[in-house]
């Protein structure tokens, strides 16, 4: 395809995720190229992404930001709709993509996000970086860039935010409860390098403060309460975040 007839790539970053990235490229067919960055991969993934296109690069990224960043850099579209490999995109989205982008004066759009646990959609009680209700997953490119962290790197953008678009993108986050408290695990094993390598540990007491805090804001404030169980692991991993990044932080230091 010539460059100039390229309006939209998407674009996905990945490691070893041969059991659901055809799945989700398949959904992706309505973008003019398909961007896929395999980081480390050392499953199929790879093989799996030729088969729906031939915008694959290989390499070695410890940083997520950094990861991110070139996968966006190799994409040649004017628009770039950003996704990972756990989500899915409904028809009613695609067609809504494909409509805004043609007629649009602005540069970033939010996208709501449908996050399911197993089979059962969990629209309640989501925060605290243990996940996510949006996020600006459609833009311009040049106006999304990524800040330089392990995980939950920071976001840098620039341009006019438009109106949030109307259909959720499908979020297969954790498979079960067992799954939410594994990736409460990676999450804070890479929070706590962040934080040794800036040197922005913090206190224990505060960080036990912000648990009682950041709970009621998700099991409380943002309804968590409606989810029964899951909503209260929910809360309680964004609750336990910032004190176990903090403890593994302390604990890495010292040896």
């Amino acid at each position: 395809m010539n460059t100039d007839d390229i309006k939209l790539s998407a674009v996905i970053s990945v490691h070893n995720e041969e059991a659901q990235l055809a799945e989700c490229l398949e959904c992706l067919k309505f973008a003019d190229e398909i961007v896929v960055l395999l980081d480390k991969c050392t499953d199929r993934s790879g093989d799996i992404a030729q088969k729906f296109t031939d915008r694959v690069i290989e390499g070695d990224w410890e940083i997520e930001g950094k990861r991110r960043n070139a996968a966006i850099e190799a994409c040649r579209g004017e628009w770039i709709f950003e996704i990972d490999a756990d989500e899915r995109v409904p028809e009613a989205l695609a067609r809504e993509i494909s409509d805004v982008i043609g007629k649009t004066d602005c540069d970033i759009f939010n996208i709501p996000v449908d996050n399911y646990v197993g089979g059962r959609l969990v629209r309640n009680g989501w925060g605290g970086l243990f996940g996510k209700n949006g996020y600006p997953g459609l833009f311009r490119k040049g106006v999304k860039v990524w800040g330089r962290n392990r995980v939950h790197p920071h976001l840098h953008v620039s341009g006019g935010q438009g109106p949030d678009l109307k259909t959720p993108i499908a979020h297969y986050v954790d498979e079960g409860i067992s799954d939410m408290l594994m990736r409460l695990d990676r999450y804070t094993d890479l929070r706590a390098k962040d934080l040794v390598e800036k040197g922005e540990t913090g206190s224990f007491a505060n960080m036990v403060r912000k648990i009682f805090s950041r709970f009621w804001k998700c099991y409380v404030l943002r309804r968590g309460y409606r989810e029964n169980g899951y909503g209260f692991v929910i809360a309680l991993c964004a609750a336990l975040y910032p004190v176990l990044s903090h403890l593994k932080a302390v604990l890495e230091m010292k040896e």
